[in-house]
């Protein structure tokens, strides 16, 4: 589903005047495959990529974290250095760069804030590290950099200080006049919020940014807050969600904001990489299988599966999967309440993934109590992942919101239906079967209700057993849905469009 981005003044001719001309700087805390956690860094992979193979001249810039200077110190190039004031302190501030599938990378680095085995550390430290990455993004683009943006591409509350910034310290003083910043809200719950004064210390912002209408959010700097309330546009990753969040339960204290801002928020669903995600040539599964030919290629990969993980071999019995982090965010405890009830059934569930420790010890418990139909794999693995994708028959996401959510998508693109609950990007990406109209690419529930998951899961796998030809009508259609970046770009480059032609 498209967004509607209110841009209809802009004509054909004065669009494409505007995409020749557009630079975008895309600014980001993390980046696959270079340093990743999640999906942010799965979308600074391969977003701007998708926009420059439609001739967007769009850049990314991240800190320099150890394992990039471990992994990839020979593609790195020294540009310059600089010295970057913040609080008490002046900082050493390095400029690299390095191209990763066409895209430019610049990188910055420093140490002290950015030589650890983790991206993220401590929240007060984070605070400190981010800060200084913000005021080094500032000042190494233009001349340093040999790029001048018309757009900065902000995400999450670790860049979300730059537009304060700009205006304050560069646009005051007539430096990149005629930049204006979007801001895409991945996560709403992480928001940077610290003391008044250790952050106005390390900004050197002047009182007058240290209000409610500024920066401030219930008496206390909110680096996301100040973000959607001065960037010119802000996205979320699914249209969906982008209704969500103007309310008292998804908005995580900023819907009253978010609300009163209305006008220059909208959804953009996020795609994946469907070339890593490919059934048809993913070297990880037992066999390959597209669209058009996946019964036996399946089988073979559900079989393989149950011989790695030591399940019965039961290619009639339903295998359902969960590849998550274990958080309450992904409905744990809604599976957890009625899981020993499922497992009831005639059918398998494999969980892979690790998080909370409560919910670790729980599911292995759950393994202890049922041995033969029930795995817990507490562990992060990528390449057993795909395998789990590939081996499966039924997905579960249960999640109590989702902004925009990957793990479905790929799902979907290995044939594995997913069982969702329809919240942000799961209800804009999975289509509910209609039993009527035979049409739909997954099942969906409506509530955080733990017997309304029990009873889909319920449909779901009696659908598998009972009625083969509806099965493999939703696989087809599940596999043939377009989960493409190609999409999602298009909407971003009309975007950038509209706001670069905003100030022309």
């Amino acid at each position: 589903m498209m967004p509607k981005l209110n841009v209809p003044y802009l004509k054909s001719s004065e669009l494409l005047k505007e995409l020749i001309r557009m630079k975008v700087l895309f600014v980001s805390s993390e980046m696959s495959p270079l340093a990743a956690t999640g999906g942010l860094g799965d979308v600074t992979g391969s977003l701007p990529e998708a926009l420059r193979r439609k001739g967007v001249d769009i850049r990314i810039v991240m800190p320099l974290y150890n394992r990039i200077k471990q992994n990839y110190a020979s593609q790195l190039r020294f540009m310059r250095w600089s010295m970057i004031r913040l609080g008490w302190r002046t900082m050493y501030s390095g400029l690299f760069t390095m191209e990763v599938n066409g895209v430019p990378v610049y990188l910055i680095d420093n140490d002290f804030y950015f030589g650890h085995d983790s991206l993220y550390i401590d929240y007060s430290f984070d605070i400190e590290r981010f800060s200084f990455f913000q005021r080094a993004v500032l000042e190494a683009m233009g001349e340093p950099m040999g790029f001048h943006p018309d757009i900065l591409h902000l995400n999450d509350w670790q860049t979300g200080m730059i537009p304060v910034l700009l205006e304050a310290h560069y646009q005051s003083h007539n430096y990149h006049p005629r930049t204006r910043c979007l801001m895409t809200l991945h996560n709403l719950k992480h928001q940077g919020i610290h003391g008044r004064e250790v952050v106005q210390d390390l900004l050197d912002l002047p009182d007058s940014y240290m209000t409610e209408t500024a920066v401030l959010k219930d008496g206390a700097p909110n680096f996301l807050k100040a973000g959607i309330a001065w960037s010119s546009r802000v996205t979320t990753v699914s249209p969906t969600y982008a209704g969500e969040i103007m309310t008292d339960y998804f908005g995580e204290g900023l819907n009253d904001l978010l609300t009163a801002q209305s006008w220059k928020v909208s959804g953009i669903l996020n795609g994946i990489d469907v070339d890593l995600y490919n059934p048809a040539t993913d070297p990880e599964i037992a066999a390959n299988y597209n669209a058009k030919a996946w019964i036996r290629g399946k089988a073979s990969c559900k079989k393989s599966l149950q011989d790695e993980l030591n399940l019965p071999k039961k290619q009639k019995t339903p295998l359902f999967s969960m590849i998550t982090r274990l958080d309450s965010q992904k409905g744990l405890d809604l599976l957890l309440h009625i899981i020993d009830e499922l497992l009831e059934e005639d059918l398998q569930i494999v969980v892979l993934g690790t998080g909370d420790p409560s919910y670790e010890r729980r599911l292995q418990e759950v393994q202890e109590r049922h041995p033969d139909n029930m795995r817990a794999i507490i562990q992060f693995d990528r390449h057993l992942a795909r395998r789990i994708y590939a081996g499966s028959d039924i997905f579960l996401m249960p999640s109590l919101f989702e902004p925009c959510g990957l793990s479905q998508m790929i799902a979907m693109r290995y044939g594995t239906i997913p069982v969702v609950r329809q919240t942000g990007g799961l209800a804009d990406t999975v289509e509910p079967w209609n039993k009527y109209e035979k049409t739909g690419t997954g099942f969906g529930f409506r509530n955080i209700n733990a017997h309304e998951l029990l009873y889909t899961a319920k449909d779901a796998a009696a659908l598998y057993r009972d009625d083969r030809e509806s099965w493999s009508k939703m696989v087809v259609a599940a596999m043939e849905g377009d989960y493409t970046w190609n999409r999602s770009a298009g909407a971003y480059q009309e975007l950038y469009a509209a706001m670069a032609a905003e100030v022309r």
